[in-house]
């Protein structure tokens, strides 16, 4: 029976890289959960939302799984200005290294993909814009901003992580499309269960603190509806344009509306609606069946006074075993001849 003590102990050579001491030291352990051989700890930093962070969760968990444990749950917090400096430190802001996507004159066009609901494929959406846009040979970017719901990497078949060089974070990079996760940092699909401070910080390092290089467009998968992560990003984005995606049933429209609305205040362009299992299209007949009714994304568009940019049927890629990425549809598929229809539609609104 693994014991706190052994916990603590497996915990002691677990450097805090700001205040070069051991987080037992520091009392960077706040609690402490045990059941069975199933560990939760809190740990509280000098910062957080750091590269170094990311690399010290891997250090915590194999070390607490070297003491016996069967799975790991992290939390983190921020130690107090006053235990800070009681230890040895200075400052407990972080610093972004580098050039950061949100300084003023970058380049890249942010769109930022959003939804009213959860379950209308938003991410099927955001996945195969990045990709269809990489193929047309631009240089592109997605940040997986759905915290609670990440599945970028699934969906492209990724199964390494990002490499920490120096203070900078290295995307990873699957069909030309540099990709950073809430995903790549949780261990073993482990639930976020951080709070909306942190989280925000945690998004502007993904701006500031990722190794970007230079794109032409940033593809942002936001979490559904108007809630805190959501607007943490319209805040950090004064220029970003948004897609608007719905399903054709009339609730998933209805609760898309406010999505929009809150682009609309907060001054972004919405560049046009995608409406999502729109039909399906029977492959012996080609008849097709609308099987979440009609007109959900016209109505939608006429409200927003913006366009339909594209309809998708329901439909799946063609699965290739050693070149997995269940959610990418290749060039030649129907449905990802859409998406090329779409994203052709956003680089001439793009340069207008």
């Amino acid at each position: 029976m693994l014991t706190e003590g052994q916990v603590l102990d497996a915990l002691k050579d677990v450097i805090d890289p700001d205040l070069n001491k051991s987080i037992v030291e520091t009392d960077g352990i706040r609690e402490m959960k045990i059941k069975d051989s199933n560990v939760s700890v809190k740990i509280a930093l000098a910062r957080t939302g750091t590269p170094e962070q990311m690399q010290l969760q891997q250090q915590i968990v194999n070390a607490v799984k070297g003491a016996g444990a069967e799975s790991v749950g992290l939390r983190f917090e921020q130690l107090s200005d006053e235990e800070v400096k009681k230890h040895g430190g200075a400052d407990t802001q972080s610093q972004p290294g580098g050039d950061s996507l949100l300084s003023e004159g970058t380049k890249t066009t942010f769109i930022a993909v959003t939804s009213g609901k959860g379950g209308v494929g938003k991410s099927t959406v955001s996945v195969n814009l990045a990709t269809t846009l990489a193929r047309l040979g631009k240089k592109v970017g997605i940040i997986d901003a759905d915290i609670y719901g990440f599945s970028v990497p699934d969906m492209m078949g990724i199964e390494e992580r990002p490499k920490v060089v120096g203070e900078r974070i290295h995307p990873v990079e699957r069909f030309g499309v540099k990709v950073i996760s809430m995903g790549f940092f949780v261990e073993d699909n482990a639930p976020v269960i951080w709070r909306g401070p942190m989280l925000g910080k945690m998004l502007n390092n993904f701006f500031s603190e990722v190794e970007w290089g230079e794109l032409d467009y940033l593809i942002l998968d936001l979490p559904p509806g108007t809630g805190d992560v959501a607007l943490d990003i319209h805040t950090m984005l004064p220029h970003s344009k948004e897609i608007i995606v719905t399903t054709p049933h009339a609730t998933a429209a209805f609760v898309a509306a406010r999505a929009g609305a809150m682009a609309i205040k907060t001054h972004h362009e919405i560049l046009g609606v995608v409406e999502n299992m729109s039909y399906f299209e029977s492959k012996l007949t080609g008849e097709r069946e609308y099987v979440f009714g009609q007109g959900g994304g016209e109505r939608l568009s006429e409200e927003l006074k913006t366009e339909v940019l594209g309809q998708i049927p329901l439909g799946q890629p063609e699965i290739d075993e050693k070149d997995f990425a269940p959610s990418v549809y290749g060039k030649e598929h129907p449905i990802g001849q859409i998406y090329s229809q779409i994203a052709e539609r956003i680089i001439e609104k793009d340069q207008k």
